[in-house]
């Protein structure tokens, strides 16, 4: 049997694959089972901030599997500390809560917001408002938090206690949020599960101001957007905002598994002893990889994400078969013409790996993706939306 025969009698039928089987990879180049080679320009979906392979990242994975590959988090490991310590010292925030994935960063921000809350305000002050279009993961409750309702069928009930809003509209958010004991709003400044979409500046900065007014713990989700994607190291810097939590996954770790929760000075103390708690958060490969790629998002290479998302702007807004280009950095949605299968399928075929968002061709190339790779793949996609 075939690797893809296989995968379609025992793999669940959760995912729509194309037709392909990848083998190999370095930098933004892969391999199929065939040999023929492909640029990447979905990075596993955001999650390979430095391609494949990355041989700084590679060195730090296979350095740390030769020492210590897991530890229970009842004792203490160099790796998670280090990491810790970065996170805030790049972003000014207090304290981190590690874990596997953007969803269980999320749920940790869900439960910090909450009891914060309480003990602050009352048992009844539950509710976290979160935006139409949203998307902050597959869990049962985090599936609650995303306001789009796609989602939600065929798995009701959700965890009650979330309600949804417009984005951008800020005086509907404040009603919302006055009609409920509202005690967390959370937010993606570019929604993109939502369609590569971001929020007003405006907008961003009097939901900021309102929830300090009013005490209410507020949440950026930086787990597509975070880790130097959007060309400053969290999408939340390009609004002049400070969050009470930031939570983060995908492209941490490099590839692999990773989420983590920075908890701000209004937060940093919620959580104690045996209030939250992760098998494998902290676990010192992940964290050994991580501090190999947080480590050289520095300004030069936020400087060239800026530089590279402003050349595929540049090139694909005004192109034929592109209605609209949206998003920030390398993180980039285009609206095109035909449907957008069409474009993605003309895309593998002539050698680039594409992802969708809705209706939009999603691109989450690789931070330092090589300009010679970029340009071409450009050329395909221009190609291909014709």
């Amino acid at each position: 049997m075939s690797v893809k025969d296989i995968d379609k009698q025992y793999v669940a039928n959760t995912y729509n694959r194309f037709p392909i089987e990848i083998v190999s990879g370095k930098g933004s180049v892969v391999m199929d089972d065939s040999g023929k080679e492909y640029i990447d320009m979905g990075s596993g979906i955001g999650v390979t901030s430095f391609g494949l392979c990355d041989d700084v990242w590679l060195k730090a994975v296979v350095e740390q599997a030769s020492k210590l590959q897991h530890m229970s988090n009842l004792y203490y490991t160099e790796p998670c500390a280090l990491l810790a310590k970065m996170l805030c010292e790049k972003t000014g925030m207090k304290k981190v809560f590690f874990s596997n994935s953007g969803a269980e960063a999320n749920e940790c921000a869900i439960k910090a917001a909450r009891k914060y809350s309480q003990q602050k305000k009352g048992r009844e002050y539950s509710t976290v408002v979160t935006l139409e279009n949203s998307f902050h993961g597959r869990t049962l409750t985090t599936l609650a938090a995303t306001g789009q309702e796609h989602y939600h069928e065929l798995f009701t009930p959700l965890t009650p206690g979330f309600v949804h809003t417009k984005a951008n509209d800020f005086e509907a958010l404040k009603a919302v949020c006055g009609q409920n004991k509202t005690a967390g709003i959370m937010l993606e400044c570019i929604q993109g599960e939502g369609g590569v979409v971001a929020l007003d500046a405006d907008f961003v900065k009097s939901v900021y101001n309102y929830a300090a007014e009013n005490d209410i713990v507020l949440i950026i989700d930086e787990v597509q957007t975070g880790n130097g994607r959007t060309g400053e190291l969290y999408s939340y810097m390009n609004y002049g905002i400070k969050p009470d939590i930031v939570t983060t996954a995908k492209g941490l770790a490099g590839g692999l598994p990773l989420g983590a929760a920075l908890l701000g000075e209004k937060v940093e103390g919620v959580l104690g002893f045996g209030d939250h708690g992760s098998t494998f958060g902290g676990n010192p490969i992940s964290c050994n990889a991580a501090l190999s790629i947080l480590e050289r998002i520095d300004e030069k290479l936020l400087n060239e994400v800026k530089e590279k998302g402003k050349y595929i702007f540049n090139e694909l807004e005004n192109a034929p078969g592109a209605e609209s280009v949206s998003g920030m950095g390398l993180m980039i949605g285009i609206k095109t013409v035909k449907p957008v299968s069409e474009v993605v399928e003309k895309c593998i075929e002539n050698g680039v790996l594409c992802l969708t968002a809705k209706d939009k061709l999603r691109l989450l190339p690789a931070l330092n993706i090589k300009m010679s790779d970029l340009e071409k793949a450009v050329g395909v996609i221009k190609e291909a939306l014709i």
